[in-house]
């Protein structure tokens, strides 16, 4: 197993925690709605043979304190530039990014912002309600979600969150990939924490995000758009579905379902290394 290299970056309004892991080209790892780097380690610790992997907590999340007020409508946008100042504290030259659910949105985003700094982005199951044909009835959702947590606490909405998504499938790792019990525990405590960050800050604002098409057709050939290969019946693989329809970008499968970077982190990896593969050989 490769060692982790931890660090603190200082950003505006915010510290970054970040691992860095392996030795090779570049790879950037967005967390979920989560917002926690830890998920991410034997995934990381994989592809760490063949990568320099970094991964980190999102602003807000888990050990990346916020200093200043935090402004919702921006909060993509303010992750995006994160991810740059981090990929600039970190890397020389260019780096591929691997984005999933609402790390795929800031995935999104970096790209539209940032382009000359990555290679490939791979951006998987972003829960964009705003490019769906019934945006209108997912946005509703999405508010209403949020007024539930307001008036009738966490699991309730959670509860909800799971049931009209249908996220209900397996999200632990494989027995070999777990947390001792004390490290277990202690993402456990960030993760119920994130739970309120998120609830409050992300709920509403990531889903409406709306990405600029003629932008992302600009920079089509540095986009893979990706989905969960159990996944396919549930809300969080249509998003890039429409996008694919958008881009005229063909959809590439990964194995599991919306965290199959949890459950199936080998294959995963694989599979991730695969993607990166080809789309280096379709630029040359």
């Amino acid at each position: 197993m490769s060692p982790v290299r931890h660090g603190i970056l200082e950003v505006p309004g915010a510290q970054l925690y970040f691992e860095v892991r392996g030795d090779g080209p570049p790879l950037l790892c967005i967390p979920t709605g989560n917002g926690d780097a830890t998920p991410f380690g034997p995934l990381a610790d994989t592809l760490a043979t063949r990568r320099t992997v970094i991964s980190y907590d999102r602003r807000g999340f888990s050990r990346s304190p916020v200093f200043d007020p935090v402004v919702d409508h921006r909060r993509v946008e303010v992750d995006a530039r994160d991810a740059r100042q981090l990929l600039d504290h970190v890397v020389d030259g260019t780096a591929d990014v691997f984005g999933t659910c609402s790390g795929g949105i800031v995935a999104l985003e970096l790209l539209q912002a940032h382009s000359h700094r990555l290679h490939t982005v791979v951006v998987h199951e972003p829960p964009l309600a705003s490019v769906l044909p019934d945006a209108a009835h997912w946005l509703a959702f999405y508010d209403n979600l949020y007024l539930t947590y307001r008036e009738r606490g966490i699991d309730a909405a959670r509860e909800m969150f799971r049931d009209h998504v249908g996220l209900a499938d397996e999200t632990r790792p494989p027995k070999d990939a777990q947390l001792p019990p004390n490290q277990l525990a202690q993402l456990q405590d960030r993760l119920r924490r994130n739970q309120v960050f998120w609830f409050e800050h992300e709920t509403r604002t990531f889903p409406a995000y709306c990405p600029d098409p003629v932008l992302l057709r600009r920079y089509a050939a540095q986009l893979v758009l990706a989905g969960g290969s159990t996944s396919r019946e549930q809300y969080a693989y249509r998003p890039n579905e429409a996008l694919a329809r958008l881009l005229g970008l063909a959809l590439v499968d990964f194995p599991g379902g919306h965290v199959g970077h949890v459950t199936h982190p080998y294959e995963f990896a694989d599979r991730l290394v695969d993607v990166l593969r080809h789309a280096v050989d379709q630029t040359r």
